[in-house]
């Protein structure tokens, strides 16, 4: 091994891995079948955590009511957690039950979640609960979706988490096809492989039975993957309903977004640290392959960092070219790294509906990476729970 093989393995034993792993996923996207319909027969609490969220409440209430459910099956609860706006009673206006929860002490989502789900449970109502945020629209057949894989078997089931402002802005173009690549993609494979394609945070759905027997106990940053990784250790797997979708608005200017993906990135990082470990060794323990991908899944850092990994390994190529000639294999690794990444993008822009304007958007790409670098690089941590701000307002 020469001096200059050392860094380039240094940088090729991340990227590798994470390139052949997502290459793997996207030659298994192709879209699932359609399941058998359901019986109509279940009943569902709809809940909706919400925090200083006036200015589209009632707009999410409405699109939960257009589903294609009896409606005597199925109950909208708003949680207004400790809201300093009228959400309680634009909630209340629009139809939707709601529940008002103040506590400065313990703050965040997944208070507001453990609230609703005790509460469901008291009710003795519902025989599953769904969870949808506070901003998004879904589709008339969510609860369809949900119902006919209960039926089948599954405990968990996550929607497809899609875009409701796609053409906001170049920013959100972006994010489009980031998150067909991240939920479409990966989620499709998953289910292919019957694995766990984990909770998203937006469209999830859960049985009144398996919160009983794994208790929601997740208040981190990221509280919908926290908890979908305690399903796993479980025993327990994500079903995917590739048909139903609930999607959310996105952030269009930067200081918003960067906002969001500071908690984001914060949450991730703090999973990363806790949990990787105690799924591997569950993995060997159990020969749990569930259980395995969940920590691959965390280990294998989001795409861009994996670009800019990819981005090190040519650079440190092109710097030994002059002084050495055995870098041929090198670059070759490089080339097919480059490739499964541009393979797996290319197949969220495809599956992310939008066509041309979504291929001119691409050429943002490197100064989206760097963006999201500085972001990163001046991370804080905070555990509050901060409303998204809207652009009209």
């Amino acid at each position: 091994m020469t001096p200059v093989d050392v860094p380039l393995l240094f940088l090729a034993v991340p990227a590798v891995p994470a390139c052949a792993y997502l290459m793997a996923l996207t030659l298994l996207s192709r879209a699932p079948p359609a399941p058998p319909r359901s019986s109509r027969r279940l009943r569902f609490d709809v809940i909706v955590p919400a925090h200083n969220e006036e200015a589209v409440i009632t707009r999410t209430v409405d699109s939960l009511g257009r589903m294609d459910w009896p409606i005597e099956q199925v109950r909208v609860w708003v949680i207004a957690d400790n809201c300093e706006d009228s959400t309680a009673a634009r909630a209340q206006a629009a139809g939707a039950r709601v529940l008002v929860r103040y506590d400065k002490d313990r703050r965040g989502k997944g208070y507001a979640l453990s609230l609703a789900f005790t509460n469901s449970h008291a009710l003795g109502f519902a025989d599953a609960v769904v969870v949808v945020d506070a901003d998004a629209e879904v589709s008339a057949n969510l609860l369809e979706a949900f119902a006919t894989r209960i039926e089948l078997g599954a405990h968990a089931v996550q929607a497809c988490y899609g875009i409701l402002n796609p053409l906001a802005s170049w920013r959100t173009r972006l994010i489009t096809i980031a998150k067909a690549s991240f939920h479409i993609v990966r989620s499709r494979a998953r289910e292919r492989m019957r694995l766990s394609c984990g909770i998203r945070g937006n469209g999830w759905c859960l049985t009144t039975e398996i919160l009983q027997r794994v208790p929601f106990q997740a208040y981190s940053l990221t509280e919908d993957l926290e908890y979908g990784i305690a399903l796993g250790m479980s025993g327990y797997r994500v079903y995917y309903a590739d048909e139903a979708h609930a999607d959310a608005e996105m952030a269009e200017s930067g200081a918003i977004a960067g906002t969001q993906r500071q908690r984001w990135e914060d949450g991730r990082f703090q999973l990363i640290r806790t949990k990787t470990l105690p799924l591997l060794l569950a993995a060997i323990r159990r020969r749990d392959l569930v259980c395995l991908d969940l920590a691959l899944d965390l280990m294998v850092l989001p795409v861009s960092y994996v670009m800019l990994n990819v981005v090190g390994l040519f650079v440190v190529i092109a710097a030994a070219s002059f002084t050495e000639e055995a870098t041929a294999n090198w670059l070759w690794l490089a080339l097919a790294c480059a490739a499964s990444l541009l393979f797996y993008v290319l197949r969220g822009w495809q599956l992310s509906g939008l066509g041309r304007e979504g291929l001119v958007v691409l050429l943002r790409v490197p100064s989206f990476v760097v963006w999201k670098l500085w972001v990163i690089l001046r991370r804080r941590e905070s555990r509050e729970w901060v409303s998204t701000k809207r652009n009209r307002e």
